[in-house]
């Protein structure tokens, strides 16, 4: 479902989108293949805690809709709204990520066991705002994966901040206190160009010692 592998167009041509063809529907086999190629993103010694949540039904977003705030456009035009969570126990599946990468033959069974004899008590031992901040770190870079994915795809997204924080998790059945919200992605077939803005040149933001 590739349309594009030109970098450059990928990356300088992104822009925030918030007015979508509501005639386009992504299938649940693309939307799976565009998320499955943003959990390439890194993560902390491989815990992968980003969650994703898609919701593209009438009444999914019917029920979204008053957590959106002022991007209400997004949510009623897109393909999909993609909720992006943080697990803070995502140690739980360090099991079954490390035996894979032995099975893959990526880690000997002995490293596997060390790693995780210091990592899963070292992540059971965080106070929880540490490990919020943790599972949110990653969780972004899977985010901003996933928008470069989709451009990739022929879409473009919209990365929304401004949303009930508090009410996410459970208005899609998901524990709120074992998962926290990150950031919503808007995704679909532009109907609109996006703004052109401006960036910082690099020489203000950079410091060299």
């Amino acid at each position: 479902m590739i349309k594009t592998n030109d970098f450059s167009d990928i990356i300088l041509g992104r822009k925030s989108i918030r007015l979508y063809d509501q005639t386009v529907k992504i299938p649940h086999e693309e939307m799976l293949e565009m998320i499955q190629k943003a959990t390439k993103a890194p993560s902390s010694v491989n815990l992968q805690p980003w969650r994703f949540v898609v919701v593209d039904s009438d009444k999914g977003k019917e029920k979204l809709r008053p957590l959106v705030r002022w991007n209400t456009k997004q949510n009623d035009t897109s393909a999909a709204m993609v909720l992006i969570f943080g697990d803070l126990r995502c140690y739980e599946y360090g099991e079954d990520i490390y035996d894979k990468a032995v099975a893959e033959g990526k880690m000997s069974k002995k490293m596997r066991d060390d790693q995780l004899a210091d990592i899963i008590p070292e992540y059971k031992s965080f106070p929880k705002e540490k490990m919020k901040k943790a599972v949110r770190l990653d969780s972004c870079l899977a985010a901003m994966q996933f928008m470069l994915v989709a451009r990739s795809h022929g879409y473009d997204t919209n990365p929304i901040g401004g949303f009930e924080y508090g009410q996410l998790a459970e208005i899609v059945g998901l524990d709120k206190d074992r998962y926290v919200p990150v950031l919503i992605l808007a995704v679909g077939k532009a109907l609109e160009t996006g703004e052109e803005t401006v960036r910082l040149e690099a020489e203000q933001l950079t410091t060299f010692v």
